[in-house]
């Protein structure tokens, strides 16, 4: 049976292709904002989410760290995808044809050599698959989409330029959320994440880290967030490597638990390349 996978963008944005590289071949549901993507598993509307968490050049997804660990949604996966941009012009359309380019302002801002190699005006959207949608519905030569390969192909555009954007390792890390709990088996690479608030306690968060140094766990992501609005209430999220069923892990769990007053496993799933 075909599963309908959420994400959050228009057909043809990066989420829109990341979630297709882990579930090729089902149907996928665009949706406006974070909120309604996540809100589409747990109403049942989508069977998964997949849903962007971090970027290498721009950190991380600050709505996911304070949506997720709300939501009783479970990761059961993670991918990775490396984002390229592409000028994307109508069919007949050259480079030489442009003379202005029209995406979102982070993207727009990740080609910034190129945008200025060229003399190109720009013209701020909300999002690339949109810019692309709607640069084919103006069919002007003269103005062009920056988006990403799929787009083009969604939209029938054409090709002016691959590769624009200015680092070469712009990459986006991508959750896979489920409504069910699907802890991974305890075999090859695993990741663990979970959220924590300290006790209010002196050094009590260097107390907490300390067990994962001395049981050999490698914690590979630690951010901390307000929650509720108070500046006194942190809350900590986390990724290690690791199964829960480690004896190292348990023990650093174990540490954990005396120096906090809320701990929750988000998700165990296997680690991606």
């Amino acid at each position: 049976m075909t599963k309908k996978i959420a994400f959050q963008g228009e057909p043809g944005a990066f989420s829109h292709a990341a979630a297709a590289n882990v579930f090729p071949g089902e149907e996928f549901l665009g949706c406006v904002t974070f909120e309604e993507t996540l809100n589409a598993v747990q109403s049942g509307k989508a069977d998964f989410a997949v849903v962007p968490v971090e970027n290498s050049l721009y950190g991380r997804i600050t709505d996911i760290h304070h949506l997720l660990p709300e939501s009783g949604l479970n990761i059961i996966g993670e991918t990775y995808l490396r984002v390229e941009m592409t000028l994307l012009g109508v069919p007949g359309a050259r480079l030489e044809d442009v003379k202005a380019v029209q995406s979102l302002s982070v993207a727009l801002g990740q080609c910034r050599k190129f945008i200025s190699a060229n003399g190109l005006r720009t013209i701020n959207a909300v999002d690339t698959a949109g810019s692309a949608r709607e640069i084919a519905e103006k069919a002007d030569p003269a103005v062009a989409a920056i988006a990403s390969h799929f787009a083009g192909e969604i939209y029938g555009l054409t090709v002016l330029a691959e590769n624009i954007e200015d680092a070469d390792h712009n990459t986006t890390r991508f959750l896979v959320l489920s409504p069910t709990e699907q802890l991974a088996p305890n075999e090859g690479k695993v990741k663990t994440t979970f959220v924590f608030r300290v006790r209010n306690v002196p050094a009590a968060l260097y107390k907490a880290m300390g067990g994962f140094a001395t049981n050999g766990v490698n914690m590979t992501k630690l951010e901390s967030y307000m929650v509720g609005g108070a500046f006194t209430a942190t809350q900590f999220y986390a990724d290690i490597e690791g199964h829960p069923d480690d004896i190292g892990v348990q023990h650093a769990f174990e540490e954990l638990g005396f120096f906090t007053d809320y701990f929750r496993i988000l998700g165990v799933y296997p680690a991606a390349d």
